[in-house]
């Protein structure tokens, strides 16, 4: 299907011989525009999330440059529209607290410009999710540009990963075996150019499901963010969006049910983060695909990882996955796992994008027969902490504790703990089960990610390096650890979190699925009758709008008022 310059939005704007026209063409002429630059021609937004403090996107501000070259070769008439930019080293307390924010934005900033298509500029955690949940929700073609993973970091000859050995070296200086000196040294060595984290955290983990659910360029996630490759391929994504423009080929003709299939395979193959279950969730809603926790845990359960990649895996990054062939060869590595005829971006099929995949390094992307783990990455955990759900990674935490019963000890604010961890002197054994509560969507406020509880100093002292910690908070996609998150209903909304004391015993039983408190029905319910509600962490703002209308975690966190099902805006806005 090709469409006629009469049918495009932008048309609208540009072509009318009225008043309205005239303002719109005089004010593009000022900015030193030309009327061939824009007439008969489709208008591409480009949505970039750059900012002088996110250091993940350092590179947009010139790949914009690259974008627009693309547009212009293809025909089009490229506008950039600056975007939240939600940087996840930044901002407090937490950047999952704004991506609704971006939702938003992007949806609005798409609706009332004179645009016909959209590139997305993003990569670090939020903006993946962000970008894509508001696209989705404008409706006009769109393509993914992902920012691409760092290089790999190096301390004294040795690979260093973001996030992943960030946590495991702080853990070693705690308790002492890493000298002042040398910290310094690694923190000077770990990330070494722009682009986002190279382990397989959130970022990494997003823009590859951007990719399997057909929104990117074929290979485009893999890309190392200063390889030239991903300059070549950003100016590819100009000049494919305006063919998808033409084309009218949107979103929804690419987000199907099988395209989340396949977006949930890839995610439990390449070991993804635990983040991965409520931006999965929320894309899909806004999708009008009904994807739960337990669709993800039975895809999870036939999955095994492919990806030996950190935190799963035990010793490559991005950049050598990009070498052993990149997204698109594990693609074609899981074969027939894979719905092969879903649409993309390019126009073909998923399978014809990965037609002709090889894999160049058989220890960093693994057959099926011999992956790093026989099942995918996560596991959904559900019983009387957690009846509507709670998220573990197991491939990433020590075996011994996938079957663990343990006193709790409870924390009501992160402060609190944080405090108590290193004191020298506390007698906590590795049995232990550690409890953060209020720190769920509503509570944290924002769901930050304080779920990979520090260590204890007193047990890093003796040696331990792991145990199991529980909370209603995230974790970032590069921590690793016996960590259960996500706990749903949240503690601070009255969910049998809340109800949970210290000494009770908590069992935590990965294969049979289940988290517990054994505690009797009837002492729960006494509990039940004397817990008051918190007050409001917003009395106004932004703020507000989120304790007001944020869902829970199993339901993706999106606001419940921006959902497919709650309603439709209008087409599109009069222009008088």
């Amino acid at each position: 299907m090709t469409r006629t310059y009469d049918e495009l939005r932008s048309a609208r704007w540009f072509a009318p011989d009225n008043f309205r026209g005239f303002g719109h063409r005089s004010r593009t002429l000022q900015m030193g525009y030309d009327e061939q630059d824009w007439a008969g021609k489709p208008v591409v937004a480009i949505l970039n999330t750059w900012s002088d403090i996110n250091p993940c996107h350092q590179h947009f501000r010139q790949r914009v440059d690259d974008v627009k070259r693309g547009v212009f070769q293809a025909g089009g008439f490229p506008i950039e529209l600056p975007a939240l930019s939600v940087s996840e080293n930044y901002v407090k307390p937490t950047t999952m607290l704004y991506r609704n924010m971006l939702a938003m934005e992007t949806e609005e900033l798409i609706r009332s410009h004179p645009v016909d298509g959209v590139v997305l500029m993003g990569g670090c955690d939020k903006t993946t999710p962000g970008l894509v949940m508001g696209a989705i929700s404008a409706g006009l073609p769109a393509i993914y540009l992902p920012a691409g993973p760092m290089l790999r970091g190096n301390w004294e000859g040795r690979t260093l990963g973001s996030g992943s050995d960030a946590f495991k070296y702080w853990d070693e200086r705690r308790a002492g075996t890493i000298t002042e000196a040398q910290w310094k040294g690694m923190e000077r060595g770990i990330a070494r150019s722009y682009g986002h984290c190279m382990t397989m955290g959130t970022a990494s983990t997003m823009t590859a499901i951007a990719e399997a659910l057909g929104l990117t360029l074929p290979g485009a996630s893999s890309i190392p963010a200063a390889d030239s490759n991903h300059i070549r391929m950003s100016a590819d994504c100009g000049r494919r969006i305006v063919g998808m423009i033409w084309e009218d080929l949107t979103p929804a003709r690419i987000l199907t049910a099988a395209a989340f299939d396949n977006a949930v395979t890839v995610a439990m193959a390449t070991g993804c983060s635990t983040n991965a279950v409520v931006h999965l969730i929320a894309m899909a809603r806004r999708a009008g695909v009904d994807l739960t926790l337990d669709d993800l845990d039975a895809k999870s359960r036939v999955t095994p990882v492919i990806a030996n990649i950190r935190p799963a895996g035990s010793t490559y990054l991005m950049e050598d996955f990009f070498y052993a062939g990149g997204l698109r060869a594990l693609m074609a590595r899981l074969g027939d796992r894979l719905h092969r005829d879903c649409l993309t971006v390019t126009g073909r099929t998923l399978g014809e994008g990965i037609d002709g995949a090889e894999v160049w390094n058989d220890d960093v992307i693994r057959t099926v027969d011999n992956p790093i783990y026989n099942e995918g990455s996560l596991a959904v955990l559900k019983g009387n902490l957690a009846p509507d759900g709670a998220v573990i990674k197991p491939v990433a935490c020590d075996p011994r504790f996938l079957v663990h019963e343990g006193p709790a000890i409870v924390f009501d604010s992160y402060p609190e703990l944080k405090e108590k961890l290193d004191d020298e002197d506390w007698d906590i054994t590795p049995d232990a089960v550690l409890v953060l509560r209020n720190a769920g969507p509503k509570g944290g406020p924002g769901m930050p990610e304080w779920g990979m509880i520090p260590m204890p100093k007193a047990l890093l002292k003796q040696g331990c390096r792991d145990m199991v910690r529980l909370s209603d908070a995230r974790m970032s996609g590069t921590s690793f650890g016996a960590c259960v998150l996500h706990v749903a209903p949240e503690s601070y909304v009255g969910g049998p979190l809340a109800l949970l004391q210290t000494g009770d015993i908590v069992r935590l039983d990965v294969p049979g699925r289940r988290l517990d408190m054994l505690v009797d029905d009837e002492e729960i319910a006494r509990r039940r009758a004397a817990w008051t509600p918190p007050p409001p962490r917003f009395h106004r703002g932004w703020g507000w709008m989120f304790t007001n209308h944020i869902q829970q975690a199993d339901k993706g966190c999106d606001f419940d008022y921006l959902e497919t099902s709650f309603g439709a805006p209008v087409d599109e806005p009069v222009i008088y």
